[in-house]
């Protein structure tokens, strides 16, 4: 692309934004200025003006044909990486799973953390059933008043983010989508997007940004990407550091979603990192050993020293002795 057909891109593209009919309305302004201020219309036969028109638009309509299918095979190549990135990444995480030990012995805080945790999610999940046995009417956000931590926030989308007037944002626990619709059809080249750990900028080049803000939480910045979506939408993917935590809000400036009410997809323990698959395992094998009357993890290690002890000193008589 030379620079004589890039010098106007800056007039032009601020004209396209203040048509917020899009392509449309400023076609009717450019046609409006040929028939007040030229002779288009009447300098030459009409055919030969409709010629010119139709000539013209389909020179360009190959270049943007071109250009679109180039896009195209960028995002299936970005797809093909990122697709690859996570193949990796389950094979490292399948072998550091492979060389954690099933049941993985937990400090004291851990424990304690995991444990409150798990007994404020069963609390939860038990209210909610009480709520629909009693009560067949959909309840409405006027019923999170009774939550303090839950009053002024916003209800999730049906991706776990919200949905704002300039962008919509979706998030799973690894990663956020970003879907910034744009007023008109663009090429990647009009587009400018900045990132850093904890930053984001992003729009057309020459005009405000549409996105801008320090993150809530920080990101692998070599791990994200943007395409462009049929031209007319930007979308940008961002990859979490923290996988074990749901996003409340994008940008600090944007409002704070109600984390509570975040559906997150169907997964399955061995989803879960080596470390948090160990202590949660621990957790399911105490909760079972507690339901049948057996002992706990930590019980069962007790009696074992114990017994050990008993057996390497016989002299000794135990039978008068309490263990808790």
């Amino acid at each position: 692309m030379s620079d004589k057909e890039e010098r106007f891109d800056g007039v032009l593209l601020a004209m396209a934004q203040q048509h917020p009919g899009g392509v449309i309305e400023l076609l009717d302004t450019f046609f409006n200025f040929l028939a007040r201020k030229t002779d288009f219309y009447t300098g030459a036969p009409r055919e030969k003006g409709q010629k010119m028109v139709m000539d013209a638009f389909l020179k360009y309509e190959a270049v943007a044909n071109k250009e679109q299918d180039r896009l195209k095979a960028e995002r299936e190549e970005a797809d093909l990486r990122k697709k690859e990135r996570q193949r990796k990444n389950d094979e490292k995480e399948k072998k550091a799973a492979a060389a954690e030990p099933k049941i993985k012995e937990l400090t004291d805080e851990e424990a304690k953390k995991l444990e409150n945790e798990l007994s404020k999610k069963a609390k939860l999940e038990h209210n909610e059933k009480d709520e629909k046995s009693v009560d067949p009417v959909v309840k409405d956000d006027a019923d999170d008043d009774d939550d303090e931590d839950s009053k002024g926030k916003v209800k999730p989308n049906a991706g776990n983010g919200c949905d704002l007037e300039k962008y919509r944002w979706t998030q799973t626990l690894q990663e956020v989508e970003i879907s910034i619709p744009l007023p008109f059809k663009v090429k990647s080249r009009d587009i400018k997007v900045d990132w850093g750990r904890s930053s984001i900028k992003a729009g057309l080049k020459n005009a405000p940004p549409l996105l801008e803000g320090e993150l809530s939480n920080n990101i692998k910045v070599e791990e994200c990407n943007w395409y462009l979506d049929n031209g007319n939408t930007l979308v940008l993917s961002l990859e979490k550091i923290n996988k074990m935590e749901w996003w409340s809000k994008l940008v600090t400036s944007d409002p704070e979603i109600n984390t509570k009410k975040v559906q997150p997809e169907p997964s399955k323990l061995g989803d879960l990192d080596g470390e948090t698959r160990g202590m949660v395992e621990k957790m399911m094998y105490d909760q079972r050993q507690k339901e049948m009357g057996l002992p706990t993890s930590e019980e069962e290690k007790k009696q074992n020293v114990l017994k050990k002890f008993m057996e390497q000193h016989p002299e000794m008589d135990f039978s008068k002795c309490k263990f808790n």
